[in-house]
């Protein structure tokens, strides 16, 4: 298949051109800014990283409260990983389980109030350093997928 680019030009689909990798490099570089930034910034807490995901994970669902197994694939880990991480966060009083009132065989995990509001900080925080990164912060789209007038835009700021 090929597609007609801006500027008349042709070229198949898929295929990308420098514009295109100088833009996925930034936001990568930016991304890796911030995976730096937050592991700064949980290790100044006294938490993980993966702790603070959990957190940010439970307070982020619908009912503040998940299954394991729900944390387990949120976080991309193992179920016997997430449950030893629920173990930690438990024994520093971050979370704590509860059977579902649907459901008595399945557990939830909810953070606690020492959990709630060492989140809100964490965030707070985490919310500044995407405030700082800026536009390079958001994905990039291939050039052919980018709206005009945004890729008219970026060929400015290239």
């Amino acid at each position: 298949m090929v597609r007609y680019v801006e500027g008349g030009g042709k070229r198949p689909a898929g295929q990308l051109d420098d514009a295109d990798y100088s833009a996925l490099a930034e936001w990568r570089h930016a991304l890796r800014r911030f995976l730096r930034a937050s592991e700064l910034i949980t290790k100044a807490a006294g938490v993980s990283s993966t702790q603070y995901q959990l957190l940010l994970f439970v307070r982020g669902s619908p009912t503040r409260a998940l299954a394991i197994a729900e944390l387990a694939e949120k976080l991309q880990i193992l179920h016997q990983s997430a449950v030893g991480l629920v173990d930690r966060c438990e024994r520093v009083g971050l979370v704590r389980r509860r059977r579902d009132p649907a459901n008595g065989r399945r557990v939830l995990v909810e953070t606690t109030r020492r959990g709630a509001a060492l989140l809100r900080r964490l965030a707070a925080e985490h919310f500044s350093t995407i405030e700082k990164l800026g536009r390079s912060f958001f994905p990039p789209l291939p050039r052919e997928r980018r709206p005009r007038q945004a890729a008219s835009a970026g060929k400015r700021a290239l």
